[in-house]
Formats: C-alpha cells, structure tokens, sequence
C-alpha cells in the first residue's frame, strides 16, 4: 500500500515573528491528529525554513533519534555532550538524545537555511547521547541506524533514471528536490510516501534530476 502526503498539506507551525517556519508531517506539539501519529519508529518529518540569525535555543531531548538533513544554507548545532559543528547541504547529521542530551540550532549565516528533520523511536531507551555527521554522503553509502531499526538512502537519479524502492515492511520517500513518479503518483519537492508491505517498487525522476530520502524501516 502507498499513501502520498503532499507538501501543502503539512500542519504549519513555527514561529514567523522569530524567523522560523515549520511544517510537520505528522503530530506533533499543538498539532494532534489520532490518524497521524507516527509510520513505524517515525514520530516527526519537520521541514525547517529560518532566517539569518534565527533558530532554536537550548532545549532537552531524550529517547529519540534526530537525522537532520539540510536543503540549503549551514545549521550550526551545539549540544551540552560537547558537539559543536556545521551541517552543510549533503551532510547526513544524527544526533541520538539516548537518556537525555540539550542542544542548539541556528542559521548563523547570512542567507537563507532550509532542512529536513525526522525523529525517530528508539527500539531501547537510555544509554549515552552521541552526535554524528558524515560529510557529503554518496548515493551508494546508506546510513544505518540499527537502535532505531532503520536505514537512510540517499538517492539523487538523473532525469529519466530508476532508483529501486527497498522492499522492507515500511519504507518512508521524502522529495527533496525535483519530481518523481512513483506507484503511479508523482510526488514534488515536500511530498512523501508512506509504502506498507509494497515489492518491487521503483521511483523514476520525471523533468530532470531529482534527490530523494528514502527510509527503509524494520517494523
């Protein structure tokens, strides 16, 4: 099964005054839908939109697994275990709150940032927090994250080119940038598909090249 969920859809939330605009997939704060709560470990798909100078003061996590991939611009992260870096476009960035981490992020640039969010349950709690980036991922070097169990695809195919679909009991698509049809629907930039149970499915990049996250999810 394939459900598309389109980018004009998401619940708006952020804060407008302070530079920030978010759209959210799935529930999350004061956006509360029972139908929509999470697809397998995914509790949140954030698009992210700040303005120079904005961005999120320290604040907690725990329990959670945090991949950050940017769009555009360079996310300064800072966090209380010590980590102080910048995600650039590319850039896979993983920070997992374990039994409970603090931590920055802002657009310390002069121009615009756009990234992508998703949190992820963990399959056990507690533990230590760490940060991870790996600058630059290939389309061939997929990110694993077992204590959530899944694995994050990069895939960037040129216009017209096929990208397999993992076959796995839940996959999660996310278009970053370009169209692809996929399933007999054709998604833009800020759409998804959620793939239940689905085999052999492949994503085909439809005027020109296109980047998608696709996660390949256990349960």
């Amino acid at each position: 099964m394939i459900s598309v969920h389109r980018s004009e859809d998401r619940y708006r939330g952020g804060d407008e005054a302070a530079g920030i605009d978010t759209r959210h997939a799935l529930s999350f704060g004061p956006f509360y839908d029972p139908d929509n709560l999470r697809f397998g470990p995914i509790l949140a798909c954030n698009e992210e939109r700040l303005a120079p100078g904005a961005g999120f003061e320290e604040h907690p996590h725990s329990h959670t697994e945090i991949v950050t991939w940017v769009v555009e611009g360079e996310l300064t992260h800072r966090d209380s275990a010590g980590h102080s870096t910048a995600v650039r476009a590319g850039d896979v960035a993983h920070l997992s709150a374990a039994s409970g981490v603090r931590h920055v992020e802002r657009n310390d640039g002069d121009g615009p940032l756009a990234f992508l969010q998703m949190w992820l349950a963990p399959l056990e709690p507690g533990g230590e927090p760490s940060y991870t980036v790996v600058p630059g991922i290939a389309d061939s070097t997929p990110y694993a994250l077992p204590g959530a169990g899944a694995m994050l695809h990069v895939r960037r195919p040129a216009g017209g080119e096929r990208t397999a679909v993992p076959d796995a009991a839940r996959v999660y698509v996310h278009v970053v940038r370009g169209r692809v049809a996929l399933g007999g629907e054709e998604l833009g930039p800020g759409d998804a598909a959620r793939i239940t149970g689905a085999r052999g499915l492949a994503a085909v990049a439809v005027d020109g090249p296109a980047e998608l996250l696709v996660w390949e999810l256990a349960g």
